[in-house]
């Protein structure tokens, strides 16, 4: 079922399908919520599945003023108000994890557990930084194409490519409907987050850290710094890029049902 809540000025859409223990299914920059597909329907199966468009993505328009991820955040907490749902579970890919770790900052007495998937606790690099400014300054001279015909391909293992071109495709054409303002405030909201790798490392909320052996944004390397809590556990997708839930369907079906059950 599509339906829609009002946070700062802005349209939130979002589906809500299911029954069960609620699981919130977050998508990355670029996406919307149809990303999550077949996996989403899937898991709806034996849960209560919703999942946003996050502002300026999908269906849904730009908050008024700067986007922030913790304001990504809140748009996600106007939807479990709206709701009146008190507990669930997150699964937030690559942005979506930065926005559900600021959930987790604002928040965390709602969230039953908290699934980082394909994403990190830590602030943007300087590097990488300059790279989200070389972006923006790409889109602004209206030559956002380049942006995500670049993106797409680079977000699948390479000896993925090939067998999702279809699904590349729809992320483009997707990401080729998106406003220009809507990506550089996306692009902005993610340079400018803090580093929560302590909150991480003190939470209570039980962690789930998926993460692809071939990802070209989170390298495996990420694991032997970050410090995750006691209860927390760590699934490698060994044939996965940087989309796990589309390239290993299955194994990241069985992996977040399990920590949500």
């Amino acid at each position: 079922m599509l339906k829609t809540v009002k946070y700062k000025g802005a349209d939130i859409v979002y589906t809500i399908a299911g029954q069960g223990k609620t699981i919130v299914l977050l998508h990355g920059y670029l996406e919307s919520k149809e990303i999550w597909g077949s996996f989403a329907e899937k898991l709806s199966e034996s849960f209560k599945v919703i999942i946003p468009d996050l502002p300026g993505h999908g269906e849904s328009t730009l908050i008024d003023g700067d986007l922030t991820v913790e304001q990504i955040a809140e748009s996600v907490k106007s939807i479990l108000d709206k709701e009146k749902i008190n507990k669930c579970t997150f699964v937030g890919h690559s942005m979506g994890g930065y926005a559900a770790l600021g959930f987790l900052d604002l928040f965390p007495e709602m969230l039953a557990g908290l699934s980082i998937f394909h994403s990190s606790p830590y602030a943007d690099t300087e590097e990488k930084k300059q790279n989200r400014d070389r972006e923006i300054n790409i889109i602004r001279q209206g030559k956002k194409a380049q942006v995500y015909t670049a993106h797409f391909p680079n977000t699948f293992a390479k000896q993925n490519v090939e067998k999702h071109k279809n699904e590349i495709e729809t992320c483009k054409k997707v990401a080729q409907s998106m406003p220009d303002e809507a990506i550089i405030a996306a692009l902005e909201a993610m340079k400018a987050r803090p580093d929560r790798s302590g909150l991480l490392y003190g939470t209570k909320v039980p962690i789930q850290y998926i993460i692809g052996e071939k990802d070209n944004f989170i390298p495996m390397e990420i694991l032997s710094k970050l410090q995750l809590p006691d209860n927390s556990e760590v699934v490698v997708l060994e044939n996965s890029g940087h989309m796990g839930f589309i390239e290993e369907k299955e194994n990241a079906l069985e992996a977040i049902r399990g920590f949500a059950r």
